[in-house]
């Protein structure tokens, strides 16, 4: 293995050993405290743009599945159809892997697919760094060249100034068939699972790029879903707007991840970027709702995202309807009589608990 550091936008330098594409990458540097799940995180497209730190001391030691599409084309072990960090930061790489799905190794994977992954750091530690001043602008370096060189700040690329959505959104409008209930499925970087629990319940769904007027455009249908994505969602101001001209129509609206955020500020809420984020599949949450019939129900989460509503800012119509259990950040809102509701966290899992799978049967029953 050839040397490869890491630099931080504030000076530090952490040296360690390339194992994945010899390549030099920059973005935002975040952690994720999962303990297996890879495959899944690094294809979640809300990884868009970041340098991903993993805690977990071991990893690549079960290696990454070869590709099984469904009857739709849609992939049974990833959750998109390309890998969308930036590069990969691990305490110990497992040169050895074994499972008897694995096809090969995560070396293999990551270099097939141009992604930048050292190893021998102490995640831990870079970890604790994180958490104390908040996730940083990075750049992993694989070439000779001094790291000393590129410490100035305006050499850092930072991704959440980009539009994310617009670069793993579908490009045109998609028809996926099933039964007489129809959605429409806002994707602002969806994640395949989530299709693939709405098909699996028999609703007919219409994938859409995420700035396309389906009320302008004629469209028919029962129900809006707002589904994960990366970046900041103050930027996408277009679906803003159709958001709020959707809310008008009084027709069920369920959001996940950055679904949960649009929805707040179509509602007139505003998001700001939460310290260090949430990024692992144990976020303990819990329904704050005292008219909710689950009312101090706590749930085991999956979560991946660096954005939050801010609560106070809720229009009077809309309450705080979840709550993480960490730091009490808002996790989830919904309409006091409307049939809007929206959950920070992934209910659809991969990798994570099922605690609120049943999310999905909730918004079909409004349908």
């Amino acid at each position: 293995m050839q040397n490869a550091t890491l630099v931080l936008k504030d000076g530090t330098t952490l040296l360690g050993e390339s194992f994945g594409a010899p390549l030099d990458r920059e973005g935002e540097v975040v952690f994720n405290t999962g303990m297996m799940g890879y495959p899944e995180s690094f294809t979640d497209p809300s990884y868009r743009g970041q340098i991903l730190v993993l805690t977990y001391p071991l990893v690549g030691n079960y290696g990454v599945p070869g590709e099984c599409k469904d009857l739709e084309n849609l992939s049974k072990r990833f959750e998109s159809n390309a890998l969308h960090i930036k590069g990969l930061i691990v305490s110990e790489y497992s040169e050895n892997h074994s499972h008897w799905e694995a096809k090969k190794s995560l070396a293999d994977w990551l270099k097939k697919h141009e992604i930048p992954a050292i190893t021998g750091i102490d995640t831990r530690a870079l970890t604790q760094k994180l958490r104390q001043h908040g996730t940083m602008l990075g750049k992993i370096q694989t070439s000779a060249q001094n790291p000393d060189d590129n410490t100035n700040s305006k050499t850092f690329l930072d991704p959440n100034k980009t539009n994310l959505v617009a670069e793993v959104s579908i490009k045109e409008p998609k028809l996926y068939k099933r039964g007489p209930k129809k959605i429409i499925c806002v994707d602002t970087g969806i994640k395949l699972n989530i299709l693939r629990n709405f098909l699996d319940r028999d609703i007919t769904v219409l994938r859409t790029p995420w700035d396309y007027d389906f009320i302008e455009a004629g469209e028919d249908f029962d129900g809006i879903f707002l589904s994960n994505g990366p970046g900041d969602p103050a930027m996408l101001e277009p679906l803003h707007k159709i958001v709020r001209k959707a809310l008008k129509l009084k027709k069920p609206i369920f959001g996940i991840c950055m679904g949960n955020q649009i929805l707040a500020l179509a509602a007139g809420a505003k998001t700001y970027k939460l310290k260090f984020g949430h990024r692992a599949q144990n976020q303990p949450c819990q329904d704050i709702d005292p008219d909710s019939p689950t009312h101090k129900h706590c749930y085991v989460t999956s979560q991946n995202h660096g954005f939050a509503i801010k609560d106070s800012t809720l229009p009077k119509d809309w309450i705080t309807w979840l709550k993480n259990l960490n730091d009490d950040t808002n996790e989830g809102i919904k309409h006091k009589t409307l049939p809007y509701f929206s959950c920070q966290f992934h209910p659809e899992a991969t990798p994570g608990p099922l605690d609120t799978e049943h999310f999905f049967d909730k918004f079909i029953d409004m349908l």
